[in-house]
């Protein structure tokens, strides 16, 4: 094409020079000629000036020529273009085309090596996520990927095209522009991030190993290895617990700041947000874990043990930070907030128990008219005792007597026993033996009651 357009102004300046001697060359020519022509005299012809009109008409063929040159080279490259631009969007859509293929194979592939080689994902003792949830996973992801690249080449095959063009050029710019300028921004703030996020990776390790070091005393003074005065062995796990809570809001207040973002009003409000709905909606559950430090360190009870609590008998299952549940001689599960087991009354059986040698001690009133000998009551009252299972044979049981009402007496047998997971038993056992020892002596155990009846007036 550029040797068509030489070889078209090459013929242009021919014409030019030999048709129109008003050029330069041409004037050369006269100023050559013009001597001779007078040494001549008159054989040689005088030449003739052109006239202005053929100046002009010699101008529009030389715009002529060069317009009719500028449109073939403008019409070629346009259709040049259009063919690059064609072929761009032929390859891009082969390539989709070729990834879409290839991510049908590669999810065919794991599919079958998911089914036999992923194991479930576990944490301690629970399942998470089965064999087929994590395939059905890894699967999604693929897909999502592979939308993802067909996106971005879609998004990078408009920008090419519309360059080729001159008219959409600056489309092309601002097209490219939406992609880079964001990169750019993540890739900058990513290498300004780069030191705090060492420092945010020193307090995690640091953190870390204070937390392990706990741990280790924690589980030393558990197992009784390692002995700390006033400090008693089930105090260890709820002291790590509230350390373990100190050391991560410290951790957390000291990784805040280095934070991306983290000056920004937005980041600011949200955070304010979410500690303003967590302060209102938690006053009551706030009160119950305090509740439960102070219960853990009062040492009321622990998981396992039969108490009483207000009107409910039965044993500790679960001592959590905000409630307490129990289980009754029933099967019956009483759930207590730990605020209301502050400000009640607990017996503890188990502990009444253990830290007795004799064990702890059960008790059953009786009355009695006056009539009945004390010492015949004593006697059968102690020999139920005496033949009631679980019930200690040293200390002896013994009576007491308790009140001396208008119309009968009260005793109350005692004995020891140190089996309270059966206590309900021992009772109906006792009562049992009890009402068989009168009923063998032939006493009625019914208190005498006296009825005074005024004479009717009419």
């Amino acid at each position: 094409m550029n040797g068509k357009k030489c070889l078209l102004f090459l013929m242009c300046s021919i014409l030019l020079t030999s048709g129109f001697p008003g050029s330069l060359g041409a004037q050369e020519s006269n100023a050559v000629t013009e001597p001779a022509a007078a040494e001549a005299g008159p054989v040689a012809a005088p030449v003739a000036e052109p006239a202005a009109g053929d100046q002009g008409a010699a101008a529009e063929i030389t715009q002529n020529i060069e317009e009719t040159v500028s449109g073939d080279t403008r019409e070629m490259t346009f259709i040049v273009r259009l063919g690059i631009a064609a072929a761009i969007v032929a390859g891009q859509a082969l390539l989709i085309w070729l990834l879409w293929l290839f991510f049908k194979w590669l999810g065919k592939k794991l599919k079958s090596y998911g089914q036999t080689r992923f194991k479930p994902l576990m944490f301690r003792k629970y399942q998470i996520l089965n064999t087929s949830q994590i395939t059905s996973a890894v699967l999604l992801l693929l897909r999502i990927l592979k939308y993802l690249i067909t996106i971005f080449q879609l998004y990078i095959t408009i920008p090419i095209v519309f360059s080729l063009f001159p008219l959409t050029k600056n489309l092309a710019s601002v097209l490219f522009g939406y992609i880079l300028t964001p990169l750019k921004s993540i890739g900058l703030g990513i290498l300004k991030f780069i030191p705090n996020l060492f420092a945010i990776v020193i307090i995690v390790l640091i953190t870390r190993y204070i937390l392990r070091s706990l741990k280790f005393f924690e589980a030393q003074i558990q197992n009784g290895k390692l002995v700390i005065k006033g400090f008693y062995a089930d105090w260890a796990q709820p002291t790590f617990n509230i350390l373990k809570i100190f050391l991560y809001a410290f951790m957390a207040a000291a990784i805040y700041p280095l934070l991306p973002g983290s000056n920004s009003p937005v980041f600011q409000g949200i955070s304010v947000f979410v500690g303003l709905i967590i302060s209102l909606g938690s006053t009551s559950a706030i009160g119950n874990v305090i509740a439960g430090i102070v219960i853990t360190y009062m040492r009321p009870f622990k998981a396992g043990d039969l108490i009483k609590l207000n009107e409910i008998t039965g044993f500790v299952v679960e001592k959590s930070a905000i409630v307490t549940r129990i289980r009754t001689f029933k099967n019956e599960y009483v759930t207590f907030p730990n605020m209301m087991i502050l400000t009640s009354d607990v017996v503890n059986y188990t502990t009444s128990s253990e830290e007795n040698e004799n064990g702890l001690i059960i008790h059953v009133s009786v009355t009695m008219g006056y009539d009945v000998p004390w010492p015949k009551i004593h006697e059968i009252l102690i020999a139920a005792a005496e033949k009631t299972a679980h019930i200690e044979a040293s200390p002896k049981p013994y009576v007491h007597q308790t009140a001396l009402d208008d119309y009968y007496a009260r005793y109350e047998i005692n004995a020891y026993t140190k089996d309270v997971a059966v206590l309900i038993s021992i009772y109906s056992d006792l009562y049992k033996n009890i009402q068989t020892g009168f009923n063998e002596a032939k006493i009625d155990m019914r208190s005498p009651v006296y009825q005074i009846l005024m004479p009717f007036k009419g």
